[in-house]
């Protein structure tokens, strides 16, 4: 059985934030969030937003209200729509004038569907585009860019268990073995014996398309006929903290009384879904939310929305509703003995930060994310006084058959962070490439590849 951390390991963050200029973290959007957006001369609703459960349930209502009221309305509701599921967020403003939007939370491939077809203005999406999506959607425009593909917080995918089963930690494989039927027995696992019983998301969700993608295909697996599957993050937690047998998946903030487990993939130690490890990327089954939207924003109430999501106070909605904000934290990382002995003396002198860069598939080129992780860091580091040779960046890779190529890789991608960080004047302390060292996931698989081709940020 994999070990886990201990809490010490991923839960010391240092609390204070910093609160990130607005015209740095607005990457390829030059909309103030707050300029007044124009009111509408009807009813109907300003904007329409379809997609994920997870982020439609909470987040998304959240944030739509926190951009009424950043835009003067007041008397602002959130109520429910005409399904299951479904909201609307609705305020006056000064003149009388009701504003509304709508919020449907059917999964996430209906929001790509929903702006195919014009009925929804943007997607929110628990998972990246797929290829097949942004082809069909094409006509409007390259949705997997910069300017249409937009990270508003990041989530892990908690594995849960009724709160008395004394399991403490699963690997991926284990996993997929349960959700496929192939471990049917609690027995089989080290826990006391009895059915188990399989709780999951339904087919739009893509709670589920992340999970499929990470624990079942990752393994050449398929999901059980017997997993008993829900379109609510709520009510699937519930089930399973009532079902001595069961075993689950969800988000982060639906946990609830569940309890969850730690979980490990590949040579990785088992983590559980903390804070830090999310924060990082570094959790085997952590995740990215998305909101997607046309490049050329025609919708100025979607544009606003979108940097609304990025502002400092949007990324605090975030962390209110239990996701995990953008943020850049520091933290203390305990020593341990498996570390490199650079990596031993940055842990005994020197803070990690919260922010990892990654690059796009089969390209040393920054993701998305990383592009505003830049201007997130760089905020950080001009208030921290920490411009000048207080910076050390850690590159890290998948294994090579050549040990030295793939040491040479991973200081490679630390010198491309490097690069974007000397325009604007950060001078480094130093520059360590670690190769296949300390992996976050499987190298089996292109999903494990990608988060171990990571660069992390250390201060002095």
């Amino acid at each position: 059985m994999p070990r886990t951390r201990s809490a010490s390991d991923h839960e010391t963050w240092t609390r204070t934030i910093s609160f990130l200029l607005l015209g740095s973290i607005c990457y390829a959007l030059p909309w103030s969030v707050f300029a007044a957006v124009p009111l509408p001369n009807s009813d109907s609703s300003v904007l329409r937003i379809q997609g994920s459960n997870t982020i439609g349930a909470r987040l998304g209502p959240a944030l739509v209200k926190g951009l009424l009221e950043e835009q003067g309305l007041s008397a602002i509701r959130i109520e429910a729509g005409n399904a299951e599921n479904e909201q609307i967020v609705s305020g006056k403003a000064t003149d009388g004038r009701s504003v509304s939007i709508e919020v449907a939370a059917h999964g996430s491939g209906t929001g790509f569907t929903a702006l195919g077809d014009g009925s929804a203005d943007i997607a929110a999406s628990s998972r990246p585009i797929k290829d097949s999506e942004a082809n069909s959607l094409q006509p409007l425009g390259d949705l997997k860019s910069p300017a249409a593909e937009q990270i508003i917080a990041l989530d892990g995918l908690a594995i849960i268990l009724h709160p008395s089963n004394p399991l403490v930690a699963l690997n991926t494989t284990q996993l997929a073995q349960v959700f496929a039927g192939e471990i049917s027995d609690w027995a089989q696992l080290g826990a006391p014996a009895g059915p188990i019983t399989l709780y999951a998301r339904d087919d739009q969700s893509g709670t589920f398309d992340t999970f499929k993608e990470l624990v079942l295909s990752a393994n050449g697996k398929a999901l059980s006929s017997k997993a008993k599957r829900f379109e609510s993050s709520e009510k699937l937690s519930d089930a399973v903290s009532q079902d001595l047998g069961g075993i689950g998946f969800i988000g982060l903030p639906y946990i609830r009384q569940a309890k969850a487990v730690a979980i490990a993939s590949g040579e990785s130690q088992a983590m559980l879904p903390s804070l830090t490890l999310i924060a990082t990327e570094d959790y085997p089954l952590s995740r990215r939310l998305f909101l997607y939207n046309q490049p050329e924003l025609s919708n100025p109430w979607a544009r606003a929305l979108v940097q609304f999501a990025h502002s400092p106070r949007g990324q605090a909605i975030v962390e209110q509703n239990g996701f995990i904000a953008q943020t850049v934290q520091a933290v203390k990382i305990p020593r341990q003995a498996h570390m490199p002995a650079n990596y031993q003396e940055l842990a005994e002198n020197a803070q990690r930060l919260s922010v990892n860069f990654r690059f796009q598939e089969g390209s040393a080129s920054l993701d998305n994310k990383a592009l505003r992780d830049l201007n997130r860091l760089k905020s950080y580091l001009r208030e921290q006084n920490k411009l000048h040779s207080k910076v050390v960046l850690v590159g890290f890779g998948d294994a090579k058959a050549d040990p030295a190529r793939a040491e040479l890789l991973s200081k490679l991608r630390a010198m491309a962070v490097r690069r974007e960080l000397n325009k604007d004047g950060v001078v480094m302390r130093d520059i360590i490439g670690l190769g296949d060292e300390l992996p976050v996931a499987a190298n089996s698989a292109d999903e494990g590849r990608i988060k171990n081709r990571r660069v992390e940020v250390w201060v002095y």
